[in-house]
């Protein structure tokens, strides 16, 4: 019997073990900068993380939708979405380095929370570290509201006092309204808060951008923007409704902003870089039919050992905000801390500033007189 129940417990203790491992192989790259950001602000956008998982259920074929929008600004960082998933890693992240973190998000109460949550995670590494006067750095981490929803909230947001910023990481996103739900603006939410909204923010912050060394503009996207298309006849999807095409369209929208806007500063000194974050257990995936009902018992678990964590979600993000292997290479796309392929439809630089002037006109905002593009 003995002999028995050490067998068992050695099978147990081997499919544990195993399991661990396989999880690790999956949870991607680890970002190992050890940068000192002492001083440095940080914007992140994104009040949650969208992951959209269609069915490692049944034909182990998934995508994943993270959004996270982060601003850095020297030791400012101002971030979207920050109160849970990607955004919230990303922000202990920054912190951890002794950034000046904004975490903008909708929702405050659950913004305040991730807060404290991140100052705790913070202040154990930060007490090893010191400043330039030589004294033990301290967490600099503050909320702020910020709605994609509304271009009104946007636009208040923007006019905050501030005055650089060295990082902005655009992370907050929507994913799969059921019905065709709109913004404060009348634009269909998925594309309003995904790509306008963000659009929108990031052309009124790069005064601040730019007046920094060196800033970067980080835009999350994902995967599923290689079964994306613009349809300019449809872009408000008031012919024609469906939750998958307009969340595609509106995340290879983001690689078409991202790309348009490395060209358009170019000679600006500021980096822009897309990242795909990968599939990702976020607290979005409650939104999933699957999630809502009594089979969520058996998909979770699956979710949970297919899916990265937050945490290693982040890394690939912080790659692209800061890692000096990218100095050169603005307009690139991320995938886990490489540079990896895009679908070919965002390298289309005629979609591209067709989209932009088409944002510019419904956003009602121009780019300034050295950031425009020519034609």
């Amino acid at each position: 019997m003995s002999r028995k129940w050490l067998i068992y417990s050695s099978a147990i203790g081997t499919l544990v073990g195993g399991t661990v491992i396989f999880k690790e192989i999956l949870q991607g790259c680890l970002y190992k900068g050890a940068e000192n950001l002492s001083g440095r602000t940080v914007i992140i956008t994104g009040a949650a993380v969208t992951v959209r998982l269609y069915a490692v259920l049944y034909s182990w074929v998934y995508q994943a939708l993270v959004s996270v929008c982060l601003v850095l600004q020297m030791r400012i960082w101002f971030r979207l979405g920050a109160n849970t998933g990607i955004g919230k890693a990303t922000a202990t992240e920054f912190a951890k380095r002794g950034a000046r973190v904004i975490m903008a998000c909708r929702d405050m109460d659950r913004c305040k929370k991730a807060r404290r949550d991140v100052i705790t995670a913070a202040r154990p590494v930060l007490a090893k570290m010191r400043d330039s006067s030589g004294k033990p750095m301290r967490t600099n981490v503050k909320c702020e509201s910020l709605d994609l929803a509304s271009f009104a909230s946007i636009r208040a947001f923007a006019v905050k006092e501030e005055p650089k910023i060295n990082y902005l990481i655009n992370n907050a996103a929507t994913m799969k309204d059921p019905e065709r739900k709109l913004t404060a603006d009348g634009l269909e939410r998925q594309m309003g808060i995904n790509h306008f909204g963000h659009f929108l923010l990031t052309n009124l912050l790069l005064p601040k951008l730019r007046a920094t060394v060196e800033s970067r503009i980080v835009v999350v996207s994902c995967v599923t923007h290689k079964s994306g298309s613009i349809d300019f006849e449809n872009l408000n999807a008031d012919k024609d409704y469906s939750a998958n095409d307009v969340y595609a369209a509106s995340k290879l929208a983001n690689v078409l902003f991202g790309k348009q806007l490395a060209r358009n500063l170019q000679d600006a000194g500021t980096g822009v870089f897309i990242v795909d974050p990968g599939l990702t257990f976020t607290q979005l995936s409650r939104n999933l039919p699957v999630m809502q009902s009594v089979s969520r018992f058996i998909f979770r678990p699956v979710m949970w050992l297919f899916l990265k964590t937050p945490q290693r979600a982040a890394q690939p993000v912080m790659y692209a905000a800061l890692s000096p292997e990218l100095n050169n290479c603005s307009g690139e796309y991320i995938v886990k801390c490489t540079v990896g392929d895009n679908s070919p439809a965002a390298n289309e630089e005629h979609l591209a500033k067709k989209l932009w002037l088409v944002s510019e006109r419904w956003t009602r905002t121009t780019a300034s007189p050295d950031s425009t593009i020519s034609y």
